[in-house]
C-alpha cells in the first residue's frame, strides 16, 4: 500500500512518456514526494559532487588520501551506534542481484539471510527495469509475487519465515534519473530509487519489524553520509515512521571512505546497521584516485586478491571499526556462479569461494555476500561453523591499525597478454549487454556487473595513459606486459579488431550492442581524462 503524503508539493515536471505509462509507480502522489525531496536537499548533493571533484584534484596534483584532523575527536570519542533491530541481528549470508521478478522470487527463497535488490550496479536503469524492479518489489513486500517463464514454469516467494530479510540498493549519489526532471533539473537516481521504495512499502515494512532497510553504495565522506540520513529523516517524518526506522548499511567501496570510517557511522549513528566491504569498487576506487600516480599502478584484476596487503588492511580495519561501534562488518562478494559441464572446473571454482568466505569469517566478519543460490549454502556452512552466535561483535581486532601507508600500498604483479586482452574482452561484453537492458552478465563463469567491468576499463585507461611516451616532466617510458610487448594504443586496436570475430561464435547478451560498446570503450580508453563512471556515459545512450 503506498503512503499518504501529510505535505502538499506540486508535481515535477516530467521529461518522458514513459512515467505517464506506469501511474502506479510514479503517480501524481509519488511525483510529488520525490519533486519534494530534490528541492530540499539537490543543492546539498550539488555540493558534496563538486567537493568530490575538489578533492580528486588533489590527488591527481600528488595529494595522498588521510585520515582527517578535524574529525579526529569522533575517531577517539567513546560511542555506539544505535541498537540494531531483530532482523538485522544474524547476516552470515546476503545474497544480492538485479530486481526483475524472478531474481526476486528466486534470492527472497534462496535461503540467504538477506537479499539486496539493486538498482545499482547490477541492474541496467532503463526506464522498463527500473519501473519494473519497484513493482516487483512492492509485490514481494505484499507477499504475492509471482512470475511464470516464456517456458511455462511458475515461481512463487516461499511464506515469510522462510523468506531472506529484504535490503535495496539505490544508484549512487553521483547518478541522475533522466526521466524525472523538477523544476528543469533531473532528480538525484539515489532520491528517485529509495524515495519510491519507501514511498510504496515503508508503511508495510514498519509493520512487520522489517525496516525499510537500505545499502548506500559509493559514499567517499561522513557529509555525504549525513546527508543521506537528512533525507531519510525527513522520509521518516512524511511518511509518518519513528525517527530510525530506516536503516542503512553503508558499502565502503571507495579509497576515501575508508578513512573516514568511524565518522560515516557517527553521521548515521542513530540508523546504521554495519559497513560492508565492496571489495571490487574499491579496487576500482583505488584505481581512479590514483589515476595520475604512475607509482601506484596496479597489476591485472587476477593478481589483486584480498591477500594483497592494502585490501587486507582495508578489511580488518572495517571490522575493528565496525565492531567497536556495535555494528556489522560486512565481507564481500564472492562472484563465481557454477560452471556447467565441467564437474572439475566447478569443484576448483566452489574451492575458492570456500577459501574466500573461510578467510572472511576466520577474520571476524559477521557475514558475507554471494552472487548465485547455489552458492549459499557454501557460505552457510563456512560461517556456521566459525560463528556459532549471531554475529562476532566479540571480535576486536585490536591488532589492526590504522596505518595509512598499508592501505595505499601498491601490490606487485605483472601485466600479462591474456589480462590485458580480458580487461578487453570483459569491457565489451559487459557494455553491450548493459546498453540491452542487462546490468548483471555471467562472463566465464563469474557474475560480472557494473564494478568489476569498471576495473577493467579503469585499468586500461591507466596502463595506456601512463605509457604514453611522456609528460611534463620529460620522457616517459612504456609500460610493458609481462612478455616484453609495450603497452600502447596499438596493442588495444589489436585486442579489439580481433574481438567482434570471437564473440559472434558464441551466444551473449547485447550481440547487437557489440559494436557500440567497442565505440565506446575505445573513446573512453582515449579520453584524456579517466571518466568518474562508465555507466554515466553509457546511461545517455540507453534507450
Amino acid at each position: 500500500m503506498s503512503a499518504v503524503l501529510h505535505p502538499v508539493v506540486p508535481a515535477p515536471a516530467v521529461v518522458s512518456a514513459s512515467v505517464a505509462a506506469a501511474p502506479d509507480v510514479v503517480g501524481d502522489d509519488a511525483l510529488a514526494f520525490l519533486a519534494d525531496l530534490h528541492r530540499r536537499f539537490e543543492p546539498e548533493r550539488q555540493a558534496r559532487l563538486a567537493a568530490r571533484r575538489v578533492r580528486q584534484a588533489e590527488f591527481d596534483g600528488g595529494a595522498l588520501p588521510d585520515f582527517r584532523a578535524d574529525t579526529r575527536a569522533i575517531r577517539a570519542g567513546d560511542w555506539r551506534v544505535a541498537p540494531l533491530p531483530a532482523a538485522l541481528l544474524d547476516r552470515r549470508v546476503e545474497i544480492t542481484g538485479p530486481v526483475d521478478a524472478k531474481m526476486v522470487i528466486n534470492a527472497l527463497n534462496s535461503g540467504a539471510s538477506c537479499y539486496m535488490a539493486d538498482f545499482e550496479d547490477s541492474t541496467s536503469p532503463t526506464w522498463d527495469n527500473l519501473v519494473g524492479g519497484q513493482r516487483a518489489l512492492r509485490a514481494a513486500v505484499a507477499g504475492d509475487l509471482e512470475f511464470t517463464s516464456d517456458a511455462g514454469k511458475a515461481y512463487r516467494l516461499k511464506p515469510e519465515a522462510e523468506r531472506a530479510v529484504l535490503m535495496v540498493r539505490p544508484r549512487g549519489w553521483h547518478f541522475d534519473e533522466k526521466h524525472v526532471a523538477v523544476d528543469g533539473a533531473r532528480i538525484s537516481a539515489s532520491l528517485f530509487d529509495a524515495g519510491l521504495f519507501c514511498f510504496h512499502n515503508a508503511a508495510a515494512l514498519a509493520a512487520a519489524d522489517r525496516g525499510p532497510y537500505l545499502y548506500l553504495p559509493k559514499l567517499e565522506s561522513m557529509e555525504e553520509a549525513r546527508l543521506w540520513d537528512d533525507v531519510l529523516a525527513h522520509v521518516e517524518g512524511v511518511l509518518g515512521l519513528a525517527q530510525g526506522q530506516v536503516k542503512v548499511t553503508v558499502l565502503i567501496e571507495t579509497l576515501p571512505a575508508v578513512f573516514e570510517m568511524d565518522e560515516i557511522l557517527h553521521a548515521l549513528r542513530g540508523r546504521i546497521a554495519g559497513l560492508n566491504c565492496g571489495r571490487w569498487d574499491y579496487i576500482f576506487s583505488y584505481i581512479k584516485t590514483f589515476r595520475r600516480h604512475r607509482d601506484r599502478v596496479l597489476p591485472e584484476r587476477g593478481q589483486v586478491t584480498m591477500a594483497a596487503p592494502f585490501l587486507k588492511a582495508y578489511s580488518e580495519l572495517l571490522i575493528r571499526t565496525c565492531h567497536r561501534r556495535g555494528a556489522h562488518a560486512m565481507g564481500g562478494m564472492a562472484a563465481q556462479v557454477p560452471v556447467a559441464g565441467d564437474p572439475v572446473a566447478n569443484e576448483a571454482a566452489m574451492e575458492r569461494v570456500r577459501a574466500d568466505k573461510l578467510r572472511e569469517a576466520s577474520a571476524g566478519h559477521d557475514g558475507t555476500w554471494v552472487a548465485h543460490p547455489a552458492l549459499v549454502p557454501i557460505a552457510r556452512g563456512i560461517f556456521d561453523a566459525a560463528m556459532p552466535g549471531a554475529n562476532q561483535h566479540h571480535v576486536l581486532r585490536e591488532d589492526a591499525g590504522a596505518d595509512r601507508d598499508a592501505l595505499l600500498a601498491a601490490p606487485t604483479g605483472t601485466i600479462t597478454r591474456k589480462g590485458f586482452e580480458g580487461n578487453v574482452e570483459v569491457c565489451v561484453r559487459y557494455l553491450a549487454a548493459w546498453l540491452d537492458g542487462n546490468g548483471c552478465v555471467p562472463i566465464h563463469w563469474l557474475m560480472e556487473d557494473a564494478a568489476t567491468a569498471e576495473i577493467a576499463r579503469a585499468q586500461l585507461w591507466q596502463w595506456l595513459h601512463h605509457g604514453d611516451g611522456g609528460d611534463v616532466h620529460g620522457v616517459r617510458p612504456l609500460l610493458h606486459l609481462h612478455d616484453g610487448d609495450a603497452i600502447d594504443f596499438a596493442l588495444l586496436e589489436c585486442a579489439l579488431l580481433n574481438l567482434p570475430s570471437r564473440l559472434a561464435a558464441e551466444p551473449m547478451p547485447g550481440a547487437g550492442r557489440v559494436h557500440e560498446a567497442i565505440a565506446l570503450l575505445e573513446e573512453l580508453t582515449r579520453d584524456d581524462e579517466l571518466a568518474a563512471f562508465l555507466t554515466l556515459p553509457a546511461y545517455e545512450r540507453l534507450s
